[in-house]
């Protein structure tokens, strides 16, 4: 036999195309996020607040409920009085860039769990340009 039998290159491409074709969804889901600065506009008049509380959280893990130092037992026992208050209070949260990203999941849960679902990110704005 002369000839090159082009079968087996035929074969491998073709379930080498079935695999892209599966695997190809897969690649397109991943986002590489840069999160963006914004910039307050100067116009806006802010919303009305509703009932807040603020929770702050520093790079060492500390707490503070409105200013006063918590551990967490206490703050879970606040977030139990603040939403027996009213469940439409905001979690003001402030969270230190160091701070752990499991660790603010954490805090969010807790607050879900007894019943406040309104939850605050609060950062700097950004510097003008």
């Amino acid at each position: 036999m002369s000839e090159i039998n082009v079968t087996p290159l035929v074969d491998v491409m073709l379930v080498l195309l079935v695999i892209f074709i599966i695997a190809a969804p897969f690649m397109v889901d991943r986002l590489a996020l840069e999160l963006p600065k914004a910039e307050l506009p100067k116009t806006a008049t802010p919303a009305q607040p509703g009932p807040f509380v603020s929770l702050s959280v520093d790079g060492q893990g500390r707490m503070q409920w409105n200013g006063e130092a918590v551990d967490d037992g206490t703050l879970r026992q606040r977030l139990v009085e603040a939403a027996q208050r009213d469940t439409a209070t905001e979690l003001q949260l402030r969270a230190d860039a160091s701070v752990s990203y499991g660790r603010v999941v954490s805090l969010i849960g807790m607050a879900q769990s007894v019943g406040l679902s309104r939850i605050g990110f609060v950062a700097d704005a950004a510097a003008p340009r």
